[in-house]
């Protein structure tokens, strides 16, 4: 938040001013002034739940969500029994959407038992006219809708809603409008997710995300260096640098910069231990960047590095702009100048007309980089994607045939990754009490890798070193050193 303003000094009789941010914050204290009526009529002050769905780009924008529903005064709730619910939706694959209408199910009977429900969607989801239509004839009991471009602008929409009976959709196509020093509340106090650029403009044939996310934005590097300072300030070890594509940050400023010369300018704050970032793409990953992961002693030994397919043909199809070759030189030419980098991956089964022996490709790459970890998908049709019209769509048997063979294969390489650490003593990054058993903490390695070890709670957020004893395919189980 921004520390020059002081939502209780704000004269909410004025106009509201035309520029950003100060016009949020005008509505922020418009919104406290409302929950503070709610609560002289209730007898208590109105709660909110956010619930996110997707990727970290998305639940960092979720902590914008509640960092201004907390300036406006809402408690937050831990599920949907609250006066005022959000979903941050997804759309990579239509069952993301399914899964939202399904929760829309159950809180229209929520809101039949509390009529001072207002309930509101944001998010990717929102960005499809044929999703908005669907919510304008069966959904009218969802108060509020709009988009990813205004975000920004949730505060003057929360005020709105909660001033109107009637249904508001404010979705944006498109802008190159980027708004700082919004509030935030962090899910955890110790590392946090930084936006460094919106938008992607690879349009891989079978994503949706360049048309609800928009053209690529990058925010200026001075803003990003502030804004990270200050979460150095407030006690944050660790950022996640956020982007469709981090490789391609800075072409749309001004004053072009690198990704790596920001993760120069980064590693210089205090404070910050760690440094981690997604997504890569493998077709703008320079020898700048490589070398800049080499020297540094912040950036962590974890790189994302998504293939989708070994199979040259495929990947034109996908629109991958590079080849298998290339692809195998470049996880070649990180090994040897990071031998210790862990590399995980992103791989697609079953894309429109892929053969056995396009299959085949895909195995090799995955046998010849030894990925620590790979997230595999079957493919599924997204409409409003060029894969979804091609022809030779591959028969479902036949890609749950492959699909069990390439998992075979990457968890029998994860385990012989992870297993190469045994009996050594790694910096962990103590996350969390292990949900499974309380007596242990979880934290995590440099590389990516949890371990598990007896410690006490108040570790949480330090950085501490363990002995990995034993190896448990995926994870650790060790000892604090």
């Amino acid at each position: 938040m921004n520390p020059e303003i002081d939502l209780d000094k704000i004269d909410m009789n004025a106009e509201p001013p035309a520029e950003e941010p100060a016009r949020q914050y005008y509505f922020m204290a418009k919104c406290r002034e409302w929950v503070r009526e709610f609560e002289q009529k209730n007898g208590r002050r109105p709660t909110a739940f956010t619930q996110t769905f997707g990727c970290q780009m998305n639940a960092r924008d979720s902590e914008k969500l509640t960092g201004i529903l907390e300036q406006a005064g809402f408690i937050e709730t831990q599920n949907e029994h609250a006066d005022f619910v959000i979903y941050n939706t997804c759309t990579v694959r239509e069952n993301a959407n399914q899964k939202v209408y399904g929760h829309l199910g159950l809180l229209k009977h929520e809101k039949k038992s509390n009529p001072c429900m207002r309930i509101a969607l944001c998010g990717c989801m929102m960005q499809e006219p044929g999703v908005v239509e669907k919510l304008k004839k069966s959904y009218r009991f969802v108060d509020l809708v709009f988009g990813t471009h205004n975000i920004f602008k949730f505060a003057e929409l929360l005020y709105q809603t909660l001033n109107s009976k009637e249904q508001i959709i404010d979705i944006w196509e498109g802008t190159e409008q980027i708004v700082e020093d919004l509030p935030v509340e962090r899910k955890y106090s110790f590392k946090s997710g930084v936006n460094i650029m919106f938008g992607c403009n690879n349009f891989c044939s079978y994503c949706i995300v360049p048309y609800v996310r928009g053209r690529e934005r990058s925010r200026r590097p001075e803003d990003i260096i502030r804004e990270i300072e200050t979460l150095a300030a407030d006690g944050v070890s660790e950022v996640m640098l956020l982007g469709q594509n981090v490789n391609s940050y800075g072409k749309t400023l001004k004053d072009s910069i690198s990704f790596g010369e920001l993760l120069r300018r980064v590693e210089k704050i205090d404070g910050i231990a760690r440094i981690r970032f997604m997504t890569s793409h493998p077709k703008d990953l320079s020898d700048e960047l490589i070398q800049v992961m080499k020297e540094s002693k912040k950036v962590c030994r974890h790189l994302h590095l998504p293939l989708q397919s070994g199979s040259t043909r495929i990947l034109k199809a996908m629109n991958r702009k590079y080849t298998k070759e290339q692809y195998l030189e470049l996880a070649g030419k990180i090994r040897r100048e990071i031998p210790d980098i862990s590399l995980t991956t992103d791989i697609i089964v079953g894309f429109p007309g892929e053969t056995e022996e396009d299959f085949l490709e895909t195995m090799d790459v995955v046998k010849k980089v030894c990925y620590d970890n790979a997230y595999t998908f079957i493919y599924s049709k997204r409409t409003g994607t060029p894969a979804a019209a091609m022809e030779n769509q591959v028969p479902e048997a036949e890609v749950k045939s492959r699909f069990d063979r390439l998992l075979n294969l990457v968890q029998e390489n994860a385990r012989s990754q992870t297993a190469r650490f045994a009996g050594t003593v790694q910096e962990v990054l103590i996350e969390e009490v292990n949900e499974h058993d309380p007596s242990l903490l979880t934290g995590r390695m440099s590389n990516n890798l949890l371990v598990h070890f007896p410690g006490d709670v108040s570790l949480i957020g330090r950085i501490r070193k363990v002995k990995l004893e034993v190896c448990k395919g995926f994870y650790y189980m060790g000892t604090l050193v």
